[in-house]
């Protein structure tokens, strides 16, 4: 199939590379010169595994990347708008690009066009889709509008698009819909056919229930905390139970990244504008940021006062396999930690240059261990594989002092206790193991 993809994001470049590696035909347009240069030379801007090798093996041959909008529009059949929709500072979606995206497909649309959204959008956004390019087309030529939210995880995404748990395409004529549903059939996923509006809401409702997930986990890792129970154990308890299962229970420090902060604001903001007030998502917001807090309460509770202490920080992207650090929990624990006086070193192993732009006074080192060395504390911000498999006897024989605060609980407090560190995770009690127990 042609299919052209308005937007090479981190959606639109996993969602075009993947199709092409289907056998469709893709062009990739957007209006960022730079982004194209390089990736019509097989660089990725973006740290996604599995991705890079999917461009290159397709480049030139089935995927394709212009900066010339209008003609990627003439020559696709189907068209996805697949461009950035952030947050405003009220919490509302930001538009304005889906809006500069219809009024470009509507100056070019010569022939019968399907129009999909891919990006996230708020509800009713696919008939404002419609309304935009009628406005501004210069003929009647037809078209049709759908909606095929994405669920796509950062770290997982090309995993995620080539083996879906399920598909969703949303229109108001079925027909369309089952069009559309075409280019997904080699995949031999669940192909759910809603109407429009349904499908948009499917993508807000996924993203807040998972959060809610995430932030409940975390309130019962509190109180864990609290009365000495082992938030481990309480997890297994209640995922053997079918109606529960185990996915997004792991306590620690909250949600970050680019989909679960900005979808729960919007879909707050979108109940405010038609007159509902959503009562548990504000919470959800509430506790992912209180986390943090909480998180930074554990580290002055073990090393008292912060001021003239080193601070090893081992991961600053918001979750492993990315470099994304948008909502990373990072970015709020770093700066506290500098403001109570501490020094902080840090270790990434993607986003090395991106601590280097963002975060002031730090010392940004080239290995975890070289973070750690002459460190009064070490804590761990992001669950990468590198930080699991470790040699707690060298890391012991480096750090200043033997302190663990652990933001993702990837280690066994039992195992920290023999290798004698004064270990502190989340949600497993607040006594802190000392080296004389």
């Amino acid at each position: 199939m042609r299919i052209t993809i308005i937007g090479v994001g981190y959606v639109g470049l996993v969602t075009g590379a993947c199709f092409a590696d289907m056998g469709n035909r893709i062009v990739c347009a957007d209006v960022d010169k730079k982004k194209i240069q390089l990736l019509s030379k097989g660089t990725i801007p973006i740290f996604e595994p599995g991705l890079e090798e999917i461009v290159r093996r397709n480049l030139n041959h089935r995927l394709f990347f212009t900066n010339n909008i209008g003609h990627a529009v003439r020559e696709s059949d189907f068209i996805f708008i697949a461009v950035g929709t952030p947050s405003k500072q009220n919490g509302q979606v930001d538009i304005s690009y889906i809006e500069k995206a219809a009024r470009v497909i509507a100056a070019h649309l010569d022939q019968y066009k399907v129009i999909v959204n891919k990006s996230t959008v708020p509800i009713g956004m696919g008939y404002l889709v419609a309304r935009i390019i009628q406005k501004y087309s210069t003929g009647q030529t037809p078209f049709d509008v759908v909606s095929n939210p994405e669920f796509l995880r950062e770290g997982s995404a090309v995993k995620d698009l080539l083996k879906p748990h399920r598909v969703v395409i949303g229109a108001d004529r079925r027909e369309i819909a089952q069009k559309v549903s075409e280019i997904y059939e080699p995949l031999h996923c669940p192909i759910l056919l809603t109407d429009l509006k349904s499908a948009e809401m499917i993508k807000y409702a996924s993203n807040a229930f998972l959060a809610c997930k995430i932030s409940f986990i975390n309130e019962i890792a509190n109180m864990c905390d609290q009365v000495g129970a082992d938030i481990h154990q309480v997890t297994q308890g209640i995922a053997l139970d079918p109606r529960i299962g185990d996915q997004f229970l792991n306590a620690g420090l909250g949600f970050g990244g680019s989909c679960f902060p900005k979808d729960v604001s919007a879909l707050i903001q979108m109940g405010k504008k038609h007159g509902y007030q959503f009562k548990i998502l504000p919470e959800i917001l509430e506790v992912n940021q209180f986390q943090r807090k909480w998180f930074i309460s554990k580290v002055k509770q073990t090393l008292g006062v912060l001021k003239g202490k080193t601070i090893a920080i081992w991961g600053i992207s918001f979750k492993p396999d990315t470099d994304d650090l948008r909502e990373a929990p990072s970015l709020e624990i770093i700066p506290a930690l500098q403001k109570a006086g501490a020094h902080v070193k840090l270790y990434d192993p993607v986003c090395t240059l991106a601590a280097k732009q963002i975060f002031k006074n730090v010392q940004v080192c080239k290995t975890a261990y070289e973070a750690a060395k002459n460190a009064d504390a070490l804590g761990l911000l992001t669950d990468w594989n590198e930080f699991k498999q470790i040699d707690f006897k060298y890391l012991k024989s480096i750090l200043k002092s033997p302190i663990i605060i652990d933001g993702r609980n990837i280690y066994d407090p039992h195992e920290m206790l023999e290798n004698q560190f004064i270990y502190q995770g989340m949600g497993q009690g607040t006594r802190l193991y000392s080296l004389d127990q």
